[in-house]
């Protein structure tokens, strides 16, 4: 029984597992990098593979792209302490040996501890490089779902295993367009305007008030009616 372990074995085990996704997730960034040669992307940030290695690759993918979103800000304060003078001047020598040097070492060092933690999740250096300087970026403002599972409606050749597709999102997202009003003929009465539904709101309510007003003043004149006769009456025993 395989109680109370996660993830799904693909057949395999779990070095081959762990290899497997690290392999599908290069795939997926490195479809990213503009290249001419025949082995490029047909179309960027997409793979196709099966549904369950991409139900598996996505959160891996995902967690890899958080630890680059987070060093954004500390990378662009490092960049910031950098100065203007080129690498082995003598200005950038001085610049080595003063305070803004030590500065920029501890504002570039949470981004150089996460490159290194993404080589090793990754295992490649040009897939790191596009994680954090293309995809991160990207990503900034997101917090969370950066890919998205689309499963084809054709299965695999030869096992005819379920295909999907994972990509990244904000390239082709769907866009909801508003619904067009259903058509009318020229004999079919619209609906009535706004203006005129207050128009007759505001006269039904006047009507209302008034009646209300009426029949108070007929109230009224019947209270004063009834008791003005027990008064005459006494006058007259009187």
């Amino acid at each position: 029984m395989r109680h109370r372990r996660r993830g799904r074995k693909l057949g395999r085990n779990p070095k081959h597992q762990r290899a497997l996704v690290r392999s599908l997730a290069c795939n997926l960034l490195l479809s990213e990098r503009d290249t001419d040669d025949d082995n490029a992307a047909k179309v960027k940030g997409r793979i196709v593979t099966t549904l369950a290695k991409a139900k598996e690759v996505r959160p891996f993918v995902e967690r890899c792209i958080t630890i680059a979103r987070r060093t954004l800000d500390d990378q662009r304060r490092a960049d910031g302490l950098l100065p203007d003078a080129e690498p082995q001047t003598d200005q950038w020598r001085s610049w080595r040996q003063s305070e803004g040097w030590h500065e920029w070492n501890q504002a570039v060092a949470p981004v150089l501890a996460a490159r290194r933690r993404a080589i090793k999740l990754l295992g490649n250096k040009e897939a790191v490089r596009i994680l954090f300087d293309d995809v991160a970026p990207r990503f900034e403002d997101r917090p969370g779902g950066y890919t998205r599972i689309l499963r084809l409606a054709q299965p695999r050749l030869g096992d005819g295993g379920p295909q999907a597709i994972l990509e990244f999102v904000g390239v082709r997202d769907r866009i909801s367009t508003p619904r067009s009003e259903a058509p009318r003929f020229e004999d079919e009465p619209g609906p009535p305007p706004a203006e005129a539904a207050v128009t007759e709101q505001d006269v039904a309510s006047e009507d209302v008030a008034s009646e209300d007003v009426a029949s108070e003043d007929v109230a009224s004149e019947d209270v004063g009616g009834d008791v003005a006769e027990p008064k005459a009456t006494e006058a007259k025993d009187e």
